[in-house]
């Protein structure tokens, strides 16, 4: 493809970023190398530092690899140089940890609680730089357009309305109309080209209820006899192993109240179930801490019952690999649908909470619910994603492994075609986040699998919080052998001397 000879001002612009990058950067291994590193942002899940490949169920039988990193021309074709220029000097300055450390002491102070110079001007630097590259716009007009640009490069978007945590019903009938906007928008858009719309659970149902119901279904766990009027009919939420320490006494039994805006919690819920069905596109629920996620599965679970029917999952739970207990549920909940002929839809992930699990586990003294190591949880993730992969080879469930671990998505492709899951299966789908791991997300599309990119939009103000999520989580690892940051700045380089010469 002929590169076009750029204007000296934008050629003097990238040399001075590709020498900067080039000079700051570790020492860079090849691509071979980096194929093992991890892209630090995840959806929805924990940092994935460089590890060597954990004990799996999916087998490496010694074929050569199906995902193709070494031809970064390829790879980054459907990307503008000033596209390109943009993410790697994000990506860039995202590594940096003191930038970071002073960003989120800003954004979490009380300069940000009312409007001023200092809050003025953050949110406009944030909305120029990490919002752009990490977000799919302000609105569902800006984010159809996001999706319809992915789409012609090959990507499909998972749709994400970012709101979360509210307070009282007010508030969550505000959020659910915003929703329901967002799927009425995915019907407008080119077809297939969005793969899901992403809920939280927290952002339809008052976060304080939730924690109600979900001490009362703990409770539940421990003593099966323990009567819940208000339960409907679910599947299996919590295992054996499952930790109970978030509930060390019995609760009180919802009050009246609350039992009607439970009711309500669930109506929301349903109603958003109901227009995805009228829309035929998938409804994914994503998944939160534990202190909450007992109460989001049993409401998810109940709605994967009533709607998900004709071996059609619409509705999609979250799995994180990162929980001790995530394989064993995993196992029981998938059990019961085939009993019950639901077909079953999951989001696999390693975690996005690991730094508040491990500090409440820690402050009431039990061992943290997360996996001791991040091999234990590689391993996990691995597991579980060979598991779903062998359903829906011999049954209507559904799967989306959303990992920005190299390994990880070339194990799981590998074992796909090795099971006869042909490239493009609609059941399976392979996701990352919008503005991190592209060339895991270009790899796994030219090689022919369905691949999404999560794209979460609102006001700058309101999806901030999962941006600061994100950074809190990935604090200092975005210069961790990163194999976007490597490949770009080849890319730079390669465009560079093209204009050039």
């Amino acid at each position: 493809m002929a590169t076009k000879v750029l204007p000296p001002k934008q050629l003097q612009n990238i040399r001075f970023f590709v020498s900067r990058s080039l000079k700051t950067s570790s020492s860079s291994s090849s691509v071979s190398t980096a194929s093992t590193a991890v892209s630090p942002l995840c959806l929805a899940e924990k940092p994935e530092p460089s590890f060597q490949k954990p004990p799996t169920t999916i087998q490496d039988h010694a074929k050569p690899s199906i995902l193709d990193f070494h031809d970064h021309q390829k790879l980054f074709s459907n990307l503008p140089t000033t596209k390109l220029l943009h993410a790697s000097a994000n990506l860039y300055f995202g590594s940096i940890g003191p930038v970071v450390d002073f960003g989120m002491w800003v954004m979490n102070s009380r300069l940000m609680e009312t409007d001023n110079i200092v809050r003025d001007a953050m949110l406009k630097t944030v909305r120029r730089t990490f919002f752009e590259h990490f977000c799919a716009g302000e609105d569902v007009v800006e984010a159809g357009r996001c999706i319809k640009k992915a789409n012609e490069a090959g990507l499909r978007g998972m749709l994400v309305f970012a709101v979360e945590y509210t307070g009282h019903n007010d508030a969550c009938d505000q959020n659910l109309k915003g929703f329901l906007d967002t799927v009425h928008s995915a019907m407008s858009l080119p077809p297939s080209s969005v793969s899901s719309v992403v809920v939280k659970v927290t952002a339809i149902c008052p976060l304080s209820l939730l924690e109600r119901a979900s001490d009362l279904l703990r409770w539940q766990q421990r003593d099966p006899s323990f009567n819940l009027p208000w339960k409907h009919n679910s599947f299996p939420i919590l295992s054996d192993s499952s930790p109970l320490y978030h509930t060390l006494k019995k609760p009180e039994p919802l009050t009246l109240q609350e039992e009607l805006d439970l009711q309500l919690g669930q109506e929301r819920l349903w109603k958003l179930c109901e227009k995805s069905v009228q829309a035929n596109i998938p409804l994914t629920v994503d998944a939160e801490n534990t202190t909450v996620q007992p109460a989001i599965d049993y409401l998810t679970y109940s709605a994967a019952i009533k709607y998900n029917k004709d071996d059609n999952p619409i509705v999609y739970g979250t799995i994180q690999t990162y929980l001790k207990d995530a394989k064993e549920r995993l196992l029981l909940v998938c059990k019961a649908a085939e009993k019950m002929r639901v077909p079953m839809g999951f989001k696999l992930v390693r975690g996005a909470y690991m730094l508040s699990e491990n500090k409440l586990a820690s402050s009431l003294g039990y061992d943290s619910p997360i996996h001791n190591s991040i091999q234990d949880t590689h391993a996990c993730f691995n597991d579980c994603a060979s598991f779903m992969l062998e359903k829906i080879a011999n049954s209507s469930d559904a799967v989306i492994l959303a990992t920005h671990n190299v390994e990880s998505g070339r194990l799981a492709a590998t074992k796909a075609l090795d099971l006869g899951i042909g490239k493009g299966n609609e059941k399976l789908e392979f996701a990352q986040l919008y503005g991190m791991s592209d060339a895991l997300s270009f790899g796994l599309s030219k090689a022919g699998f369905q691949v999404s990119k999560y794209m979460p939009y609102g006001p700058v103000d309101k999806v901030i919080h999962y941006l600061l999520r994100r950074a809190e989580e990935n604090r200092g690892l975005l210069s961790a052998s990163s194999i976007d940051g490597e490949l770009m700045r080849k890319e730079l380089k390669r465009r560079l001397k093209a204009a050039i010469f």
